[in-house]
């Protein structure tokens, strides 16, 4: 007998993945479509909506031709987190361009309510800070800048989600209007102590509950599929997650003090803090990792720009060919010669929340190639993680003696051990590195009945590397990067 197939969709901000794995959770079948990024002005970022919704049936489509046997017993659901849809009710048709994650254009907005007073409130209820990064405001940004949008969404006839709201709506054919405390818990509107919206800060932002879905468990009977090409009607949807939450579900980081470090486009650093959040001292974020039997909450940090500094130096400065020269070029060259690479190109993230910083190259001198910007393109994307690791140390009273990492860049393993020698800590890199798909598979398995409430993930083969450098060594290369970070 054929065993049950997890279907596993990853959308996010470059393409969509998606995984077919069987009980063991081995991949069977694996799809990708890469997704086409719009900067229409400086600072600003949009996907359309329905190239997001055809990179996940085409990555479907080609999941599945690479494992046609099996019944597909469930789907779990992973996404861009932040990225803000609007949709109409009645036809499903988007209002508007999708506002990504990295779009600064509610820079004032934020200032705005931070220079009325109004940051302590939100982030003593939602663990967030004021920032445009969340979806709160961008969602009051659609509203008042598209003409009747905001009368359409009191009387009903919007509903607005996150990617994974709008792709279970649409793998529902409308039927469901959800999303799961992990999604809901980066938007400036959903209270951590209540595990609701709040009417207070909706208020606030002057965000209609009515267009708001309803928030649900991240494993259980969430919804159904409807017309959807190669799925058949009445598939369960039985897992979401946002997916920095699902890499931490699928390193397996389920006891308080377990930590990730994913490098996609930008780097995102997780610690597990138990079933209380906690609200960071230190610029970071409280947020919910994830809702099965009980709520697990989470410290994160995010720098905006990581894998998306490697990218910038292929298309926008045409250092490379390829993203994969980069570790060859990059150790071809003993250090970086004095340069100094700080990747402002969205502004700077926690802990240092400054959305008008810009990014800075420094230290370069005629004896600069090539090489030395390559090599300190991958320091600042380890330097980034060691202020978010200090800050979340300091919040959380002990240290972070491993962290688990994934996402594509892992595999340039200069960049990993210059994370565990800037660190100073031991770098796990498992052998499958799709944690982020592999977290929806493992939540949807447990809301199927096929899994646990601890994940399935076990011991995996993994790659650790540990500490080179001395601690002065550290301490003058990290010390070099605070004073190019304080001058951006």
């Amino acid at each position: 007998m054929t065993p049950p197939l997890i279907l596993a969709i990853d959308q996010g901000t470059t393409g969509t993945t998606v995984l077919l794995l069987d009980d063991k959770m081995q991949v069977c079948g694996k799809g990708y479509r890469e997704l086409a990024q719009s900067y229409p002005a400086p600072g600003l970022v949009e996907h359309d909506p329905e190239g997001i919704w055809q990179s996940v049936l085409g990555a479907m489509a080609d999941a599945r031709a690479q494992a046609p046997e099996g019944t597909i017993a469930a789907i779990g659901v992973t996404n861009q987190r932040e990225t803000t849809l609007l949709w109409e009710r009645s036809t499903g048709r988007p209002v508007a361009p999708a506002i990504v994650w990295q779009d600064r254009r509610t820079v004032d907005h934020c200032e705005s309510l931070r220079a009325a007073g109004k940051e302590p409130l939100f982030q003593s209820r939602t663990g967030l800070r004021l920032d445009p990064y969340f979806s709160g405001t961008k969602i009051a940004w659609l509203l008042a800048n598209i003409p009747g949008l905001a009368s359409r969404a009191r009387d009903g006839d919007i509903a607005f989600g996150t990617v994974d709201s709008f792709l279970v709506w649409r793998l529902s054919a409308g039927q469901s209007h959800i999303t799961d405390a992990s999604n809901a818990a980066r938007t400036l509107l959903f209270d951590l102590h209540l595990l609701d919206w709040n009417a207070d800060l909706c208020r606030l932002l002057d965000v209609p509950m009515a267009i708001l879905p309803r928030v649900c468990p991240s494993a259980g009977a969430l919804a159904m599929t409807r017309d959807v090409p190669g799925i058949p009607d009445g598939t369960p949807i039985t897992g979401i997650a946002g997916d920095q939450q699902a890499a931490l579900y699928g390193q397996g980081c389920y006891a308080p003090g377990d930590a990730k470090c994913t490098f996609g486009t930008g780097s995102f650093l997780l610690m597990n803090v138990g079933n209380k959040p906690v609200l960071s001292q230190h610029r970071l974020l409280g947020t919910v990792a994830w809702r099965t039997n009980d709520t697990t909450y989470a410290l994160e940090g995010s720098a905006f720009v990581s894998g998306a500094l490697i990218q910038w130096l292929r298309d926008g400065l045409g250092i490379v060919q390829s993203a994969a020269q980069v570790e060859s070029m990059a150790g071809s060259v003993a250090d970086t010669g004095g340069v100094t690479i700080v990747p402002a190109l969205a502004g700077l993230g926690a802990p240092h929340w400054r959305p008008e910083a810009r990014g800075t190259i420094s230290g370069i001198s005629r004896a600069t190639t090539a090489a030395h910007l390559a090599r300190a393109a991958l320091e600042a994307m380890a330097l980034q993680n060691v202020d978010l690791v200090r800050a979340m140390e300091a919040d959380a009273g002990h240290s972070i003696t491993a962290l688990r990492v994934d996402g594509g860049a892992v595999e340039n393993n200069l960049l990993m051990q210059m994370q565990a020698d800037f660190l100073g800590a031991d770098i796990i890199r498992p052998a499958m590195v799709e944690s982020t798909a592999l977290g929806a598979a493992e939540l949807a398995a447990f809301g199927v009945g096929l899994g646990n409430s601890a994940g399935q993930s076990g011991d995996r083969a993994a790659t650790t590397f540990h500490p080179r450098i001395s601690t002065t060594e550290r301490e003058r290369v990290v010390t070099r990067w605070r004073e190019a970070v304080a001058k951006c």
